[in-house]
């Protein structure tokens, strides 16, 4: 059937750039016509997948000094390259490289859990380690989920050797991808039953008998002593030494660590003030032992109430993990058999019963039921499924009984895609992240000197206590680390990305989140974004003597063998309203306008208005339906006299006006019915675009539609302005003017058919992103519901981020430059800035950003639409008429 075109008039199928994408006919610049080249050096290069590829990195490499000959071969991903001799298989994959390609090498992923490598300062000390092992390749360290990520050659290091340089670095490894086990009990133990922690309670407990024999407020000759080594040492003093040794075991070790790789960090610093304080007791008898407990003991608590905090911080990607079941229930043989989740194969049937999870994306086969998608979706209400609907893993069935076909491997499934893509947002790091790094990198150093000078300068230039100001010096070292300001954006960025995937909002990156607070224009494609991108019927209009059930069962008869969406539509309204079967010859569609077909023996026709003008119909006098001799209420409403109705000028039009496109049903004699077909705006459309509104937020919308069906929808969401009839290179151009109006521009698409405008745009947004691995890799955010409603949320959780990075970022940093002022003037001692400079302020920056975790989508002004009143429109041309 050729109806009016119904869809997005920008949605071609077509290269959106416009590029010409070579065929298998096209001749490959390095293809048979190269000469002959002997290759030294062969690499997989998988991205090279085109002409066009094979032609950068041919440029590339053949720059590379030694190089005689290069062989690209984009149909088989392969890269064949012929030297002198001179040149090594480095210099050629860094050319690769150069070009923006991956070399697919022969090395195996890995990925460590370190849960105590817990900040900045700890990832550059484990990075820096493996990066001296022969072999390593694209590491990655992620202190916000205590992992490593690594490929290595098993040719040129082992498991064991990586390993082993982690442990080098002070860290222990409590398993790995590659062990047999999972290893979940040791990587979620609590950071209070630790090595570390019972060390740390012996120390404080020695610390207490301290205070008791040695009360640094007594006089110095005050409490028990004993003889050492012709020395009177009060015990109470031996009680402070012994807390150091036990409690600055591992401040010490990583202190050296932290030595051997010139890393000016928290462990280094704090080993030179317990020492210095230690030292400045022994050499020169100065009592400081009572200072060098208390910076052992408090520090020591503060790095386990660091770990602990981070724990909170990890928890939330910790709870996505686990959504997924280990065991599935899988149907072998005509019988049930419970297996390992990952050992299902695609394919196969698996059963769930109510209250258990969903073990992998699968099809609905058999059964019923409510499934809970929260989880996954963010959906707060339970979603109904049977047999032909899509089902996604670790989602919850509430009620009923279903078995599934499996459709996703291990690993592939949505819920993995998700964790993986969490985890992988964790690795980028965001503008204000890169700036505090930055910053961090001369405060240290800077507070250092000035330790040093404090230290020194006032006992060499005035004569004052050595003791005095070499404890100031020691305080400032403590004070030194900028561990509070350095993780404060990095734990505001889990803890916000991980909230919003719990409720359907997939961001892939620190710089998202932030972009997506700075907002203040949104620019939304229409057909399957503010519209559902399916078509409905949403009027049937009778004449003559026909009912409703009429016109549908003479439709549907017309319709069947369509093709066409809106013949789809109509069949499937027909088969809800549960009309009779007619019989049906002799089917053809008329080029253009409509279909004919015989229905019991009698030749009807269904198309445009122009149709039916073709065969003579008068269509500005068409009788409308009677019930009884009564006209009826739609006839009332539309026809303006004697109960007739003019097709031409009055009803179509109308109908056109707001968006439908019209259908009209008869016979070469008789006009039965029209019927109107649309594509429905989302019921939670309009109250989306007033909430934004309402937050600042100006909304345009963007769609290749004639413009009578674009501002229909647009006066029905109620966004600022309408542009139609864009192809999208136009699209494209009207997010760059947005940019130039405003600071921040999210674009909010399908992310396929407007990849470019998403990828144009300050933040691309891709609609119904579940299953949707296009959607899930074009856009910086994905709404994984396909619900709009979630987007004020999203723009109230970025919005909050922000501002909880910069109240974390410049609290810590006054905090530190307020104590480090005060460190001169006596006013700060030096148990004080462990407690409230290093302790305190990372235990509060990560509360803090904690807090994003209680932004809820139910929240006054992000929650879910409630106005579900939305008139359905079309997305069809207005050619009918």
């Amino acid at each position: 059937m050729t109806h009016d075109e119904a869809g997005d008039g920008g949605r071609e199928d077509r290269d959106p750039r416009g590029d010409p994408v070579p065929g298998p006919g096209d001749r490959d610049p390095a293809g048979e016509d190269s000469p002959a080249t002997a290759a030294d050096v062969t690499l997989s290069v998988p991205g090279m997948d085109c002409a066009s590829c094979a032609a950068k990195v041919e440029r590339s490499v053949s720059g590379v000094a030694g190089v005689t000959g290069v062989d690209p071969r984009p149909t088989t991903g392969t890269l064949s390259v012929a030297t002198d001799g001179s040149v090594d298989r480095d210099a050629v994959v860094g050319a690769v490289e150069a070009a923006g390609y991956d070399v697919d090498d022969e090395f195996e992923s890995l990925t460590l859990s370190v849960p105590d490598m817990d900040c900045a300062s700890c990832a550059g000390k484990v990075s820096g380690a493996l990066e001296r092992v022969d072999g390593v390749r694209d590491l990655d360290t992620l202190p916000t989920t205590g992992t490593v990520t690594l490929r290595f050659d098993p040719d040129a290091t082992t498991l064991a050797a990586l390993v082993s340089a982690v442990e080098g670095a002070g860290y222990e490894v409590v398993s790995t991808s590659l062990d047999d086990d999972d290893g979940g009990s040791d990587d979620e133990r609590s950071v209070w039953r630790s090595r570390r922690a019972y060390a740390t309670y012996a120390a404080a407990l020695l610390t207490g008998v301290g205070l008791v024999l040695a009360n640094p407020l007594a006089p110095a000759s005050a409490g028990p002593a004993v003889d050492l080594f012709g020395r009177a040492v009060r015990v109470g003093d031996l009680a402070y030494l012994g807390a150091v040794a036990v409690g600055g075991g591992a401040v010490f070790r990583n202190g050296y660590y932290s030595l051997r790789q010139r890393s000016l960090d928290i462990d280094l610093l704090m080993s030179v003030a317990i020492l210095g304080a230690v030292a400045a007791g022994v050499g020169f008898d100065e009592p400081l032992y009572f200072e060098a407990a208390t910076l052992t003991t408090l520090f020591s608590v503060s790095e386990l109430l660091e770990g602990a905090a981070m724990d909170r911080a990890r928890n939330s990607l910790r709870e996505l993990m686990e959504l997924s079941p280990t065991e599935a229930t899988v149907v072998r043989d005509g019988a049930e058999e419970t297996v390992p989740a990952e050992a299902v194969e695609v394919g196969e049937t698996v059963v769930v019963r109510p209250g258990e999870r969903i073990p992998r994306d699968g099809t609905v086969t058999d059964g019923t039921s409510a499934v809970n998608q929260a989880p996954v979706t963010g959906e707060s209400v339970p979603v109904d499924k049977a047999p032909g609907d899509e089902v996604f893993a670790g989602t919850i069935v509430e009620g009923g009984y279903l078995e599934l076909e499996v459709t996703a491997p291990a690993g592939e499934d949505t819920l993995s895609r998700v964790v993986e893509l969490v985890e992988a947002a964790q690795s980028e790091r965001s503008e204000r992240e890169q700036f505090v790094e930055r910053f961090a990198s001369y405060y240290t150093p800077v507070v250092v000197a000035f330790a040093v000078v404090v230290a020194v300068g006032p006992p060499l230039a005035l004569g004052a206590a050595w003791e005095e100001f070499v404890l100031y010096g020691l305080t400032l070292l403590v004070l030194a680390c900028p561990c509070a300001f350095v993780i404060s954006t990095p734990v505001t960025v889990v803890s916000g990305i991980t909230a919003a995937a719990r409720n359907g909002v997939l961001i892939k990156g620190g710089t998202h989140l932030e972009a997506m607070g700075d907002v203040d224009a949104v620019a939304f494609d229409k057909t399957g974004t503010l519209t559902k991108g399916e078509l409905t019927v949403t009027d049937v209009i009778p004449l003559g003597d026909n009912s409703e059930d009429d016109v549908l069962r003479c439709a549907r008869g017309l319709e069947l063998r369509s093709e066409h969406p809106i013949g789809d539509a109509i069949v499937a309204c027909a088969d809800s309203a549960g009309v009779a079967d007619r019989a049906v010859d002799d089917f053809e569609a008329v080029t253009g306008k409509g279909v004919t077909a015989t229905l019991d023996g009698t030749p009807h026709y269904a198309g445009k208005p122009g149709l039916f003008a073709d065969l003579g119909f008068d269509l500005s006098h068409v009788h409308a339906a009677t019930d009884g001799g009564v006209v009826t209420r739609t006839s009332r409403a539309i026809c303006e006299r004697n109960n007739c109705l003019d097709l031409l000028s009055d009803t179509v039009p109308e109908l056109q006006a707001e968006g439908k496109t019209v259908v009209l049903v008869g016979t070469e004699d008789d006009l039965e019915g029209v019927i109107a077909v649309a594509d429905e705006v989302r019921p939670e459309a309009a109250r989306t675009v007033e909430r934004l509104r309402e937050a600042g937020v100006r909304t345009v919308m963007l769609t290749g539609d004639n413009e009578r069906t674009a501002r229909a929808v647009g006066e029905t969401v109620g966004v600022d302005e309408v542009r139609a009839e864009l192809l999208p290179d136009e699209k494209v151009e009207a997010v760059e003017e947005l940019l130039a109006e405003h600071d921040g521009v999210a674009m909010v698409g399908d992310g396929v058919n407007d990849a470019p405008a998403l990828a144009t745009a300050t933040v691309g947004i891709a609609m119904g992103a579940a299953g949707t691995d296009t959607a899930l890799e074009t856009a910086d955010v994905a709404l994984l519901a396909d619900d709009l409603s979630t987007l004020p949320y999203l723009r109230t959780l970025a919005e909050r981020a922000n501002g909880v990075i910069r109240q974390n970022v410049w609290t810590s940093l006054a905090a530190k430059a307020a104590l480090a002022a005060a460190v001169p003037f006596g006013l700060v001692p030096i148990w004080f800035a462990v407690l409230a400079g290093d302790a305190g302020m990372t235990v509060g920056v990560t509360a803090n950003a904690s807090r994003l975790a209680r932004v809820s989508p139910d929240d006054p002004g992000t929650g879910p639409a409630t106005d579900a009143d939305a008139t359905g429109v079309a997305a069809a041309d207005d050619t009918a008429a």
